[in-house]
């Protein structure tokens, strides 16, 4: 009796070998990169201003990737008692809520309130707005999976 297994190439990031026969997997990778494990006080953060129309304070650290090309991982640091108006991005964004209560609403759909540890996903090009309710600041982990944006609603006119 033999064991059937398939090799397949993934980019320049290496081999995979995976047992057709469910008794192994193996991954071998010829890239460097090395694990990454950061809290939000974590020195080696750079901390960033965010776009004009998010609230004073607020500030953006890149955890891992590049923010003009795809898979992005951020923490967003809201002041706390802050509001964020009405935007979307062209990712969708699938959220962490580190510390803080958060309030958010996407269009079309009642108020979620998240406390840490909570999970949230907010669709692609899905208008939304939110409030740090705490007033210690809330952080958010977000992971987006296109280039970072994020696009004001115009104010209906009056």
């Amino acid at each position: 009796m033999f064991s059937r297994s398939l090799v397949v190439r993934i980019g320049s990031l290496g081999l995979v070998l995976l047992g057709l026969n469910g008794n192994f997997a193996f991954a071998q990778t010829a890239d460097t990169e090395k694990a990454l494990a950061l809290n939000p006080d974590s020195p080696q953060l750079e901390w960033g201003a965010c776009p004009p129309f998010l609230p004073a304070g607020c500030a953006i650290a890149v955890l891992h990737g590049d923010p003009s090309k795809e898979n992005l991982d951020v923490f967003l640091k809201l002041p706390g008692l802050s509001e964020v108006p009405a935007h979307w991005h062209t990712s969708a964004e699938r959220m962490v809520l580190v510390s803080g209560v958060l309030h958010v609403t996407y269009e079309g759909q009642s108020e979620s309130i998240l406390t840490p540890g909570t999970y949230a996903y907010g669709p692609a090009k899905r208008p939304h707005h939110g409030r740090c309710a705490s007033a210690d600041p809330c952080i958010l982990f977000i992971a987006f999976e296109s280039p970072l944006d994020a696009v004001p609603v115009a104010a209906p006119a009056d």
